[in-house]
């Protein structure tokens, strides 16, 4: 992996925990030599993942919407940060510039991203790996639901095999560098 797309809360969280992670995967990616493609802010979340990487000196690009910068939540202080129209431009750019995909905790702009790159890969559109950073279970509500989902026939059981999880940074990004993932062949209608 080259470079990896992360998904993540522009907020901190009301968990330390939450910023830590983010920090804790900014240190592991640097210390991979894995550059980074994000939402393009200094707030949160964001912020610290990306500062990680800048003090490191590795790279990181950021894609952000242009009315976002115009209400200055772009960070300043990157070399390369790319401005957008709308935010259909920033997940698509953001994915083509990367390896892997990786979701931390974020609010409904984190949840509609991953949730639009797991379609993707269910409908063959898309192959990279995903990985979820569990951080103090955050996604556990969310994984009970796609379970719901297949209980229900509306999720195919290979859906599990779309994304990887793991509680710390080092274990996700080990596995996210072993996937072998491959386009979806099964047919999610059939009966």
């Amino acid at each position: 992996m080259d470079r990896v797309c992360v998904f993540l809360g522009s907020s901190p969280g009301c968990r330390p925990a939450y910023r830590d992670a983010a920090r804790s995967l900014g240190r592991e990616l640097a210390q991979r030599g894995v550059g980074l493609v994000f939402g393009g802010s200094d707030r949160g979340m964001m912020g610290a993942l990306a500062d990680e990487l800048l003090a490191a000196g590795r790279e990181v690009i950021g894609v952000i919407p242009g009315p976002m910068v115009r209400n200055g939540w772009s960070h300043d202080r990157l070399p390369d940060l790319r401005v957008v129209d709308t935010m259909h431009e920033r997940k698509a750019l953001m994915y083509s510039l990367a390896d892997a995909i990786i979701a931390l905790p974020g609010g409904i702009g984190t949840l509609d991203e991953l949730i639009e790159v797991l379609a993707w890969t269910q409908l063959g559109i898309q192959a990279k790996p995903i990985g979820l950073l569990d951080t103090e279970g955050y996604f556990d509500p969310l994984l009970a639901m796609f379970s719901r989902a297949e209980e229900e026939g509306f999720l195919d059981r290979s859906f599990r095999e779309f994304f990887v999880v793991a509680r710390d940074a080092a274990t996700l990004l080990d596995a996210l560098e072993r996937a072998t993932p491959s386009p979806n062949t099964h047919s999610w209608t059939d009966e």
